[in-house]
């Protein structure tokens, strides 16, 4: 299925490595135009050579920290000055620290909200109106089945992702008219660095801990970068537009609300 999206030009979040490095191949082998970030420029740069070397698509490294707002308004000028107007903007990057909520100081909180929920805010905020006189685009925002079903060690990111749900959906309904669609992918247990980290971080053999993960879930197993990003190229695609205000799991089946 040709999904509209060559020359298309896209921008991925945390795109050096794990589900943003997949959504950021998945864009390019479709025909799109892709400027990716992360705040590593070594690990950047070589995921750009890699996604060049495999899918022969333009690629534009940006090194940027996405706490910080500069950084945010630099990307977006960036690109709109080197590939021209914005379609697509895909919100994605890693995640606070693993601990108890109580055991978390200002300090955290603030470095929380700035990664997860203003990362999502200052980017949209970029964008929209260069999709506006563009007549159109999406915007995707990447976080967690822990912000719709919580996990305790998890509320740095359950709190603020929360939050970009919530501003996701009250945007989708501004900007509908102007035939932009914003949604947000809630993925379960995703074969990544991040999850790697969460089996070194728990104490207990990593590999009884992937078993009763891959238990929890009614798949039996964990999911794949690709389970996400062919997902997210339907959403940001126009065959995927009419979808907009969606909040997305892709768990294999772990969330158990029927909402």
């Amino acid at each position: 299925m040709d999904l509209g999206l060559k020359g298309k030009c896209a921008i991925v979040g945390g795109a050096s490595m794990g589900i943003g490095y997949g959504i950021a191949r998945q864009l390019a082998q479709e025909g799109a135009r892709v400027a990716i970030t992360a705040r590593r420029e070594t690990g950047l740069q070589n995921a750009a050579d890699a996604l060049r070397a495999e899918t022969g698509a333009e690629i534009l490294p940006i090194q940027a920290d996405c706490r910080r707002a500069e950084d945010c308004t630099r990307v977006v000028e960036s690109v709109v000055r080197d590939f021209g107007p914005i379609d697509i903007l895909v919100n994605n990057d890693g995640a606070p620290p693993l601990g108890d909520l109580t055991s978390f100081d200002d300090n955290a909180w603030t470095k929380a909200v700035e990664q997860n929920l203003m990362y999502v805010v200052r980017m949209a905020r970029a964008v929209v109106p260069h999709m506006r006189a563009r007549g159109g685009g999406s915007i995707l925002n990447i976080t967690a089945i822990s912000a719709i079903q919580p996990i305790a060690g998890f509320g740095l990111s359950v709190a603020t992702w929360g939050g970009v749900i919530g501003f996701a959906k009250t945007l989708s309904l501004e900007v509908a008219r102007d035939d932009i669609n914003v949604n947000t992918i809630c993925p379960g247990y995703i074969e990544t660095q991040r999850l790697e980290k969460v089996f070194a971080s728990g104490g207990e053999d990593p590999h009884a801990m992937r078993r009763q993960l891959e238990a929890e879930v009614p798949m039996g197993r964990i999911g794949r970068v690709e389970d996400i990003s062919g997902l997210v190229a339907l959403l940001v695609s126009p065959r995927g537009r009419y979808i907009t205000g969606a909040t997305i799991q892709v768990d294999g089946g772990l969330l158990r609300s029927v909402r």
